[in-house]
């Protein structure tokens, strides 16, 4: 398969947005329970917002790649979730994960609860680009508040998309806007999201999917642009 997979971490596992590069397919929105299942449909590149590559110890801030897109998001910049360290990802109970996460960083940081549940998520997809290396050259690290900087040209979102954990509709529409002048149908992106996903969740995986096209044409950037990785030599980066 040619498409290129657009992916959001979601309630009812991984919300993904399908993408034609020659345009002759309609875009496809799904939820799949498990990465497995996304990579079971082959596509040719797969751009997901979720960590990938896991320091040892972890620098204020977290990785070199948050501190790197931090800054180009103004008010949006509460939204780059800082990546601890591989063992207090590796942590299933939150003191133990807060336990690492205070040994393997400087400043000395616990992790938040919100982080510690996307650890599970974190772990799946480690855990296969761990064991297989060719995987490495498919599945690239993208976060859509910087892709929307991208594709607005270099301005970060006016408006966020949730307030107090509810959806924003101005937010969301302002990213609609952006979107469909991108080329994703009005018809996607004004759909019912599919179940076990958030309107948010949709429109996430929509910006990953229009940045995986950036990747696989070669026209997206990485943050850091110098080559980082981490123990297992797998790269830590955010695409863009």
């Amino acid at each position: 398969m040619n498409r290129v997979a657009g992916v959001d971490g979601c309630p009812g596992g991984w919300c993904v947005v399908l993408v034609d590069p020659d345009g002759v397919l309609a875009p496809e929105a799904m939820v799949l329970p498990r990465f497995t299942d996304i990579l079971a449909l082959q596509p040719a590149l797969i751009a997901v917002d979720m960590p990938i590559g896991l320091p040892d110890r972890a620098g204020p801030g977290g990785r070199g790649a948050e501190a790197a897109v931090r800054p180009l998001l103004g008010a949006r910049q509460s939204s780059v979730f800082s990546v601890p360290s591989r063992e207090a990802v590796a942590a299933t109970d939150y003191g133990e994960a807060c336990a690492a996460a205070l040994a393997t960083s400087d400043p000395p940081r616990k992790v938040s609860r919100q982080g510690f549940q996307l650890f599970p998520k974190i772990r799946e997809i480690d855990a296969l680009l761990v064991a297989d290396v060719g995987l490495r050259s498919r599945v690239f690290e993208v976060h859509p508040e910087v892709g929307f900087w991208r594709l607005a040209g270099g301005k970060a979102m006016t408006l966020p998309k949730k307030v107090k954990s509810a959806s924003n509709l101005a937010g969301l529409d302002e990213r609609r806007v952006l979107l469909e002048a991108h080329g994703l149908p009005r018809t996607l992106l004004d759909s019912r999201p599919p179940k076990g996903a958030a309107r948010d969740d949709l429109i996430d995986a929509c910006v990953s999917a229009l940045i995986g096209l950036r990747i696989l044409r070669g026209e997206a950037q990485p943050f850091p642009p110098e080559v980082v990785t981490d123990r297992h030599g797998i790269r830590i980066a955010i695409w863009a």
